[in-house]
C-alpha cells in the first residue's frame, strides 16, 4: 500500500510534495489546509507601518477590533499572537507539570506541544473520561471530523475543571463559518482560555495572526509572556481592518458554504469515496484506498491531507479559481477509473 512520508502528513507542505512528486504539474493545488481560498483584499498599508515597530495604539485598535467581532466583553480579554500555533506551544510553558487529557483524534500539535513541555498527555476518546486531569483541550468544531460539542457541555467541563484549579482550552480555530452558538466566547466561563485563528477564514495564513481569549488577569499574563511586540505592524492593521468588515465576512461564509456543497457533489462521483464530516473550509472523506488516492492526487499536482492514525481519511480544503476545480474533476474521473 502507498504510504505518504511523516513530513508530508502535516498540510500546506508543498516543497515536501514537490520532492516526492517532481513530475507532477504546476501550479500545486494545495487542498492539504482549511484556509479560505477566496481570500480577504489587503488594504493599502501606510510606508511606517512597514518602517517602524508596532505601536501600542495598533495592537489596542485589533483587540478591540477582535473583542468585537468574536463576541468578548472587551479588549482586555484579547491576546493576539503571531498566529495560533505560538499560543499552542506558550501555554504549556505556563503551568506546572500536569495531566492533559486532549479529545481525540484531533489537531495534533496540541498534544505535542505538551508533551514537549514534560506534561503527561492523555487522549480521550470523550468528555466524560477526563479524570483527574488538570487541563482539558477540545478543538471545537474539531479538526479534521468537523464534531460540535454543545457550548452547555463545554461549560459543564469547564466548571469542573475549576473546582480543581484546572483549565479548559478550546480551539475554536474553525468557528468563524459555524453558527455563532457554537463559540463560547460570548459567554466565557471561569478557567478558560479560547483560541482563534484569523487566517483560516480571512484567507491571509502567511500573515500569522491569532489571538487567545479568556479573564483580563490570565490574558494580562499571556501578554506579559509575550512581551512587546507580539504581532507585526502589518498583521496588526490588516488584521483590525478584516476583523470590522463585517459585510465581507458574512458574504465569505455564503461563499464558502455554496463551495462546501460543489465540493461534497464533487467527492461523491469520485468511487468509494464518501464524505463523513467536516465544515465549510474543509471536508473530510473516506477511501478504503486513501493512500493510493492521495497519491493520484498528487501526481495531478494536488495535496490533500492525510492521517497517519486513520488510513482510510482524507482531508479535502476547498478549491479556489474554476480552473481548480476542473483539474479536481479530471483527477477524480481518474482515480474513480483506476482504483
Amino acid at each position: 500500500m502507498a504510504t505518504q512520508p511523516e513530513h508530508l502528513l502535516h498540510g500546506g507542505n508543498l516543497d515536501a510534495a514537490r520532492q516526492r512528486f517532481p513530475s507532477a504539474p504546476e501550479p500545486w493545488i494545495d487542498l492539504s489546509t482549511g484556509i479560505n481560498p477566496f481570500p480577504y483584499s489587503v488594504p493599502p498599508l501606510a510606508p511606517e507601518i512597514w518602517s517602524r515597530l508596532p505601536q501600542r495604539s495598533h495592537e489596542l485598535a485589533l483587540r478591540e477590533a477582535a473583542a468585537r467581532s468574536y463576541g468578548a466583553q472587551n479588549q482586555d480579554m484579547v491576546v493576539p499572537a503571531s498566529g495560533t500555533q505560538a499560543l499552542i506551544q506558550i501555554l504549556p510553558r505556563l503551568i506546572a507539570r500536569s495531566q492533559i487529557a486532549i479529545l481525540s483524534p484531533t489537531y495534533s500539535e496540541h498534544a505535542k506541544a505538551w508533551r514537549h513541555e514534560g506534561h503527561y498527555v492523555v487522549e480521550v476518546p470523550d468528555l466524560t473520561t477526563i479524570a483527574s486531569a488538570r487541563v482539558a483541550i477540545v478543538v471545537n468544531p474539531n479538526n479534521p471530523t468537523g464534531q460540535v460539542i454543545p457550548t452547555e457541555r463545554l461549560r459543564g467541563v469547564a466548571a469542573e475543571l475549576q473546582s480543581r484549579d484546572g483549565l479548559l482550552v478550546v480551539d475554536e480555530a474553525f468557528a468563524d463559518v459555524m453558527a455563532p452558538d457554537v463559540s463560547l466566547i460570548p459567554d466565557l466561563p471561569p478557567a478558560t482560555i479560547v483560541l482563534r485563528s484569523f487566517g483560516k477564514m480571512y484567507g491571509l495564513a502567511g500573515l500569522r495572526l491569532g489571538f487567545a481569549i479568556t479573564h483580563e488577569d490570565l490574558a494580562s499574563q499571556l501578554r506579559d509572556y509575550f512581551g512587546p511586540w507580539a504581532v507585526s505592524g502589518p498583521a496588526l492593521s490588516i488584521g483590525a481592518a478584516a476583523l470590522a468588515d463585517i459585510a465581507w465576512r458574512e458574504k465569505a461564509v455564503t461563499r464558502l458554504q455554496n463551495a462546501q456543497r460543489r465540493l461534497d457533489a464533487l467527492l461523491e462521483t469520485c468511487g468509494g469515496c464518501s464524505v463523513i464530516g467536516g465544515t465549510p473550509l474543509f471536508r473530510l472523506a473516506t477511501h478504503s484506498r486513501a493512500a493510493q488516492v492521495a497519491d493520484t492526487l498528487a501526481q495531478h499536482g494536488i495535496l490533500v491531507r492525510q492521517f497517519s492514525y486513520a488510513p482510510t481519511w482524507l482531508r479535502f480544503g476547498l478549491p479556489g479559481p474554476e480552473e481548480s476545480w476542473r483539474r479536481l474533476e479530471q483527477a477524480l474521473r481518474a482515480i474513480g477509473t483506476n482504483i
